[in-house]
């Protein structure tokens, strides 16, 4: 990839006035695997609750991508942008018919499924921590949701999509454990009646130079909703490599 070959480059230049960095672009990847995707649409007796891991058969291991620009305002006032796609690809023969989305696949038929949520998130977050070795912030998060189920067999798809947008709490923690190494905890998370939704990762990092970071770490990203539409809860695990570079 170009993309950390060019962070690498930068990392070798000068690092006059780094102290007053103000932009942070932080790259994830790794590999993702899905363990849970339960979906009923539509959620009532019309619809068949059905799980993709088990139904059709475990998801092959994805490889990911994650991107975010951080920009501090100052010490206290934190603003970044994130995007973050996520899909698998199920495919196997159910035992059990199943109705979805408008159409009925009969037990015994080889099907293909694929579940994507993509998501784009905007976050506000203030530091009531600021200390040399400790970072302790909170924040809103607005994430806007696409998702997309669809499934496939004896010559018919079914689609059920849906783009919102979803408020999170934002928190941050960043701890300095010796000069060149840090703790990280964060995520965005929230819950009510409906659903819930959490996106939290923990990361050990290493400063390879004064702007150019490295680590890795586990994330875990949860969640759904059982609305008067649609019921559908996810759970997917990462073990994630990143780079982070100031400028």
């Amino acid at each position: 990839m170009r993309l950390p070959l060019l962070l690498v480059a930068l990392s070798s230049l000068p690092l006059c006035g780094v102290s007053t960095a103000a932009w942070t672009l932080d790259v994830e990847s790794g590999a993702a695997f899905a363990t849970k995707a339960d979906v009923q649409v539509p959620n009532n007796t019309l619809g068949t609750l059905f799980s993709m891991p088990d139904d059709l058969g475990e998801a092959d291991t994805v490889a990911f991508f994650r991107g975010r620009l951080t920009w501090e305002i100052n010490d206290r006032h934190v603003v970044s942008a994130l995007y973050a796609p996520l899909s698998f690809d199920f495919a196997g023969t159910t035992a059990q018919r199943i109705d979805f989305a408008g159409e009925s696949f009969a037990a015994g038929t080889p099907l293909t499924g694929s579940y994507q949520f993509n998501s784009y998130r905007l976050t506000y977050r203030y530091n009531f921590v600021r200390r040399e070795n400790l970072t302790f912030g909170l924040g809103l998060t607005a994430k806007v949701r696409d998702a997309e189920i669809t499934l496939s067999g004896d010559g018919r798809t079914a689609v059920d999509d849906n783009v919102g947008l979803v408020p999170l709490v934002n928190f941050w923690l960043d701890w300095r454990m010796a000069p060149r190494w840090h703790l990280l905890f964060n995520g965005d998370a929230a819950g009510s009646s409906q659903g819930r939704a959490e996106d939290i990762a923990l990361a050990v990092k290493y400063d390879a130079t004064e702007r150019l970071g490295l680590s890795l770490g586990y994330r875990v990203l949860e969640g759904g909703a059982d609305g008067d539409e649609v019921k559908t809860f996810a759970l997917f695990h990462y073990a994630t490599v990143g780079m982070s570079y100031r400028f």
